[in-house]
């Protein structure tokens, strides 16, 4: 059973996974006569099937227990991209990511205008990026117009110059230093010679 093809089947019979038989076999028939295909109101043949699939496996201790392992296994992956979602990181890891790719793809067509693509194989090590990460990247870039797919890899276009000439801009303008410090105000500014009255630096 694959993770696409995993149904939960404590969701379909409506029952929390420490369910004892009982209540496995109560709600079984319960939403069994709710959705028999003889019923003219509610009836469901795929919903019945899908009753009697999930009943049947739950009802059998061994077939629950090798069911068990592979439920928590997705459970566990649902769990990691939920994580993946909600934390920050991961976004701006990704934005960076793209920022270097961009700037590999430009500083190639400005060198070879007429042969500017660089390959997939070479992309990942430049990058040191997974080949699906640097998948659903391209495929970004490729939806946003700023590259473009050639017999040989991938070129960057017209668009993505300017992408990438603006965050290079980007990563600059965050890089510089304010044009003024402020003074701590407790701290005392120092008096050149000659514009006080003993003529002197104050002593450290």
């Amino acid at each position: 059973m694959t993770e696409k093809s995993f149904v939960d089947y404590y969701e379909v019979l409506q029952i929390s996974p420490n369910a004892d038989s009982e209540t496995i076999e109560r709600m079984f028939r319960h939403l069994a006569k709710r959705v028999h295909p003889d019923n003219q109101g509610t009836g469901d043949v795929e919903k019945f099937h899908l009753l009697v699939e999930a009943n049947r496996v739950l009802s059998d201790p061994e077939q629950r227990a090798a069911y068990d392992v592979h439920y928590q296994e997705v459970r566990a992956q649902v769990w990691g991209l939920a994580e993946e979602a909600t934390g920050a990181g991961g976004y701006e890891d990704d934005r960076v990511l793209r920022d270097r790719l961009l700037s590999l793809l430009y500083v190639q067509r400005r060198r070879n205008v007429e042969d500017a693509a660089i390959g997939n194989v070479e992309l990942e090590r430049l990058l040191s990026c997974p080949p699906a990460h640097l998948e659903f990247h391209m495929w970004y870039l490729k939806e946003k117009k700023l590259v473009e797919s050639t017999s040989r890899g991938f070129a960057i276009t017209a668009l993505g110059i300017d992408e990438a000439q603006s965050s290079r801009h980007r990563l600059s303008r965050d890089r510089m230093l304010p044009e003024r410090i402020e003074r701590a105000p407790d701290v005392e500014p120092r008096v050149p010679i000659g514009a006080g009255d003993d003529e002197r630096w104050p002593h450290s």
